[in-house]
């Protein structure tokens, strides 16, 4: 099977979607990985990050970030470059997200581990890097989590919880015919 094109790799944060990414473009060729969170941190000044409730101003932050994102994919695919990009991205910001995408094949990756588990992953983070995700007064592992359970269900959704992440990024490829989102119904928020 074709393995090149634009993949996008989602899930509540501290799903795995960084690493799972980074062993998925391991196993290409030619690849790349493409955290979008990246650009956001490329700012010097001025970001407004979105938060619980939404600051002024955010909305059109995220949707440069997820513009730039679409576009950088587009461009290593048309490069020949199996573009995998990992993000935060959920509702209807996903489909707009694939739409953007020109390039063909498209898959859509959705890493969905129980929230206990999250939970767990979030606090080895928080203590072996002092990276915190979710911060009190904003948006919580329920809230992400519900905010993917109300995406329609195309591409390939994986329960991680009991996996390790290379038995994940195997299982990924295994099933990658899956993840195809090429040729469903057109892709309406």
């Amino acid at each position: 099977m074709d393995s090149a094109g634009v993949w996008l790799i989602i899930g509540v944060q501290a799903s795995g979607k960084s690493t799972i990414a980074s062993l998925l473009a391991e196993r290409f060729e030619r690849s790349v990985h493409i955290p979008g969170g990246e650009f956001y941190r490329w700012v010097t000044r001025g970001w407004i990050p979105m938060d619980k409730p939404e600051p002024p101003g955010a909305r059109a932050h995220l949707d440069l970030r997820y513009r730039l994102s679409a576009l950088v994919a587009d461009e290593y695919a048309r490069a020949g470059f199996a573009a995998i990009v990992q993000d935060n991205i959920y509702g209807d910001d996903v489909l707009n997200w694939l739409n953007r995408v020109t390039m063909r094949p498209r898959r859509l990756v959705v890493l969905r581990p129980r929230l206990h588990v999250v939970a767990a992953r979030e606090d080895e983070r928080k203590r072996v890097t002092g990276k915190i995700a979710y911060r009190p007064n904003s948006w919580t592992i329920e809230d992400l989590d519900a905010a993917l359970g109300a995406l329609p269900k195309i591409g390939l959704w994986v329960d991680n919880s009991e996996s390790t992440p290379r038995d994940t990024a195997e299982e990924i490829m295994s099933r990658q015919g899956e993840a195809l989102i090429d040729g469903t119904p057109p892709l309406t928020p």
